[in-house]
């Protein structure tokens, strides 16, 4: 007689992986709250904006996840500098953000984004707040400063180090800056060669970034081929990344036709451009700033796990 009797062998396998991660799991809960209450306390207005869209952010690098005839956002920036055109001084939202072919153990295709703007506010003072935040989320989830990540003990009290992405290059690239970004492989040598190399005693800041693979970011004043952009890495992984607003519509829209030929010449999707953004920035925008950082992987850090998997309850769902 045939044995139709389901095992539930994947289920079981489930279960014990969930009643172990559990302990990571409270962490990264305690991890938010700390984040919502610090951006609460401090006058920050929580809102949340569409996750299907009709236009995401044309970027060199980074494609969208296609939702029907939509598709999922990379990251929730250009609804919410709509907010900052209405009037909105300081707004910040936690949601799901998608990016298609990211899979790995820094990478999901689906992960959670912490992301927060301010009016009349520059990257500097993003900084400021960034060093503000994570060592009070250290200290909720924690009670201490410090954190051990892959082999090494973290101090997150500021100031935090930094070092421009020009030195960082001349430090630990085998290849010049100029010459990586005529010949398309600076992304892929700041990766392999750079990256390793960036946060072990403290987090590091890496900035000034090239204008030419900054697409949202306001040029340096007297440095036009440099942007007001940093990221944050900590033992080599990167956390963040925040910049001054690129507020002039023209030279928006002139970075994102550079940015759809790239795209068409690597045979890349090219989304449609989101147009009421666009006539946000000609209406006239306040200096604005703002942050993105992935809380999957703040929760690794915290949690001392060098696997993103570690800290979400279901990676391959």
């Amino acid at each position: 007689m045939l044995d139709i009797t389901p095992n539930c062998q994947n289920a079981r396998n489930e279960r014990l992986r969930l009643q172990k991660q559990q302990p990571a799991l409270q962490i990264r809960a305690r991890m938010m709250a700390a984040i919502r209450r610090h951006l609460d306390n401090r006058g920050f207005l929580a809102v949340e904006t569409p996750v299907r869209l009709t236009a995401p952010a044309l970027e060199d690098y980074i494609d969208a996840e296609s939702s029907g005839s939509q598709w999922l956002r990379t990251s929730p920036e250009l609804h919410m500098k709509r907010l900052l055109g209405a009037g909105y001084q300081q707004i910040y939202q936690i949601g799901p953000c998608f990016r298609a072919g990211e899979r790995g153990r820094r990478h999901l295709p689906e992960f959670t984004m912490l992301e927060w703007y301010r009016l009349n506010a520059g990257w500097r003072d993003i900084l400021q707040d960034t060093q503000e935040l994570l060592p009070q989320v250290l200290l909720d989830c924690l009670q201490q400063t410090t954190c051990q990540f892959r082999g090494h003990c973290v101090d997150f009290t500021p100031p935090w180090d930094e070092i421009s992405v020009e030195q960082a290059f001349r430090q630990y690239a085998s290849t010049d800056l100029d010459q990586c970004l005529q010949n398309g492989t600076f992304e892929q040598v700041l990766v392999e060669q750079i990256e390793p190399h960036l946060g072990f005693a403290k987090p590091l800041i890496l900035s000034q970034y090239p204008l030419a693979c900054s697409g949202l970011s306001q040029a340096i004043p007297g440095c036009p081929d440099r942007v007001e952009r940093w990221e944050l890495y900590v033992c080599g992984l990167e956390l963040g990344n925040a910049c001054s607003e690129l507020l002039d519509s023209q030279e928006q829209e002139r970075r994102f036709a550079a940015c759809a030929a790239l795209r068409r010449e690597q045979n890349r999707p090219v989304y449609p451009l989101d147009q009421t953004f666009l006539e946000t920035l000609r209406l006239g925008l306040p200096p604005a700033a703002g942050i993105a950082i992935g809380l999957d992987r703040l929760a690794m850090i915290l949690n001392q796990v060098d696997d993103i998997a570690a800290v979400v309850p279901f990676p391959e769902d």
